[in-house]
């Protein structure tokens, strides 16, 4: 079986924090949630974080400097960007996605946070990957 991804799942409402949990691990991520920046970069610099999701409108440090953090440690690391304050979003900030809370649908953060993924990971890995796959299931068979 494939290692679970691992997200960084950061917002200071700690509801939605739990939606987001919930929908992420019934897709089979682990889920490492955060209600503030602070706590956020300690955890990150920890390692094994595959992609951050963050909520822009946080106290003391917002999402886009946490963005910058992270993305100075790890340039790779693909992160989300979401607020429900700004509709359309005209600063710039090294998230890779921005996303207007409360105008697309879950799957459709899904689709996003699978294709950051793969991306990261780089189309040779992906097609390693894939065989890998397909041998486990020829040899399950």
């Amino acid at each position: 079986m494939k290692p679970k991804k691992t997200i960084l799942c950061v917002d200071d409402n700690e509801q939605l924090l739990s939606v987001r949990k919930v929908i992420l691990e019934t897709r089979g991520y682990r889920v490492i949630p955060c209600s503030n920046s602070r706590e956020a970069i300690q955890i990150f610099q920890q390692g094994g974080i595959d992609l951050v999701l963050t909520d822009l409108v946080m106290p003391e440090v917002d999402g886009i400097e946490l963005v910058e953090k992270i993305k100075s440690i790890s340039p790779e690391t693909p992160a989300i960007l979401f607020s429900g304050k700004i509709k359309i979003y005209e600063r710039d900030t090294r998230a890779d996605v921005f996303l207007p809370k409360g105008t697309y649908a879950p799957v459709e953060l899904l689709e996003r946070i699978r294709l950051l993924l793969v991306r990261k990971r780089g189309p040779k890995k992906a097609a390693a990957s894939a065989r890998a796959e397909a041998k486990e299931t020829v040899a399950a068979s």
